[in-house]
């Protein structure tokens, strides 16, 4: 197939063409829905400015849909002579329709070509993430609910400090996963704009109408400048993977926990063998391998997130070939989160509070904090007072569940205050 951007029959030196191309064009297998999206917005715009005619856009616009089919069904394949998804899609076309196949580039580049249709995967996946936040969210606040009576330690700089309960635990996560979908939200509505017809980042002579494709394939709104168009490449990117890491950030202390939680010293939580390892020489382990590599994946994102800012960083104004190398980072780091997000929701439904073994482990200095606001209730004795008074001491016998349910602000152990979670999570789908 023919390079978009060859001028004569003289070839690219071999080491130089595998170098440039390096695994891009793995790549590109993921982002050709989008860019054949964007191809047939940009069509509709070129018939709607008299560069197509009806009848060669409805030619256009089938093997448009011939492409996405075969691409569906794994006939379609970029090869490291092809370069990019760009250059399968014009020969494509060309091959199906003849000249106006070749008429399919007027008034864009392969620079505004792969920004709308990177634009168009992060629009696209941030999507499918925040509704994967808020399913788990939702299974969070329902193990909230059922777990909410039973007592466990909480813990500041790793040592028990106050009873707290398996729900306030449950709890804390289902907030931060809600949390972590208004921020994607908001990094959607950043990202909402379209890039196309910037060109290759000076504009175009054609009369491209940039309003109307936006809007043909559902931008909020045009990325106005041409070349700001190019050099928010990374930019855009950066705040995609930020939002990503925020999720990574959420997840990776549930698995943290888990790894101690679920050990012989804590012992707070059995978990289903099913989702366990074992080890090839120690017969009784099972291992929470999936845990492990969750928490190690959280390094993985917020590295890739850095290896985008790093790439981008002090190029001068305009394209850039190395934007190319954001790609990997950001498809891998998408991939990454999806998958956490599955495997979180399916560990935590294999999930079960061992509450003897939880509350023989409950400190009785972790009440001395309550003995402390007690002498101020009952007794009227300021607080500092209190507090110097009440070390040392601690209750013979105390009711767990009554502590628990005396922490009464707004999510506080005996006020978790589901309902906010609940009305949250129902707006937002």
């Amino acid at each position: 197939m023919a390079k978009l951007w060859k001028k004569s029959d003289e070839k690219t030196n071999p080491a130089v063409e595998k170098y440039t191309a390096g695994t891009d064009y793995l790549f590109d297998m993921e982002l050709m829905p989008f860019d054949i999206a964007a191809s047939r917005a940009h069509a509709k715009g070129l018939e709607k400015i008299g560069i197509f005619s009806k009848e060669e856009l409805k030619q256009l616009q089938g093997a448009l849909d011939g492409l996405a089919e075969d691409l569906a069904a794994e006939k379609i394949t970029i090869t490291r002579q092809d370069e990019d998804a760009h250059t399968v899609i014009e020969n494509y076309l060309v091959e199906k329709t003849g000249d106006t196949g070749k008429k399919i580039h007027t008034g864009r580049s392969r620079n505004d070509q792969v920004q709308v249709a990177t634009r168009l995967y992060m629009k696209s996946h941030l999507g499918l993430v925040r509704g994967k936040c808020i399913k788990l969210a939702e299974q969070f606040v329902d193990a909230a609910e059922k777990y909410q009576d039973i007592p466990m330690s909480g813990y500041s700089h790793t040592q028990q400090a106050m009873l707290s309960s398996v729900g306030h635990y449950f709890a804390a996560y289902a907030e931060s996963l809600l949390d972590d979908a208004d921020y994607l939200a908001a990094t959607l509505a950043h990202l909402d704009k379209s890039p196309l017809g910037s060109a290759a980042g000076f504009g175009t002579s054609i009369p491209v109408d940039r309003e109307f494709t936006a809007k043909e394939m559902g931008f909020a709104d045009v990325q106005t400048n041409s070349l700001y168009c190019q050099n928010s490449r990374g930019k855009f990117e950066s705040a995609y993977l930020e939002a990503l890491a925020q999720v990574m950030l959420t997840l990776g202390k549930f698995a943290n926990d888990m790894v101690l939680f679920t050990s012989q010293e804590f012992d707070y939580f059995a978990v289903d063998e099913t989702l366990t390892t074992g080890s090839s020489i120690m017969p009784h382990k099972h291992n929470l391998d999936v845990m492990e590599i969750l928490r190690g994946n959280v390094s993985v994102v917020v590295a890739n997130q850095l290896m985008v800012k790093d790439i981008a960083k002090n190029l001068i104004s305009g394209y850039n070939r190395d934007g190319q190398l954001v790609k990997k980072p950001l498809f891998e780091s998408t991939h990454i989160v999806v998958d956490s997000l599955e495997v979180a929701g399916i560990f935590l439904a294999g999930l079960t509070p061992k509450q003897e073994s939880i509350r023989a482990k409950i400190h009785n200095g972790i009440f001395t904090a309550d003995i402390a606001n007690a002498l101020v209730q009952e007794k009227g004795v300021p607080f500092r007072d209190a507090y110097v008074q009440a070390v040392g001491t601690a209750p013979a016998d105390i009711d767990l569940r009554k502590n628990i349910a005396s922490k009464k602000s707004t999510g506080a152990p005996g006020n978790l205050a589901l309902e906010k979670y609940r009305a949250r999570i129902k707006k937002a789908l």
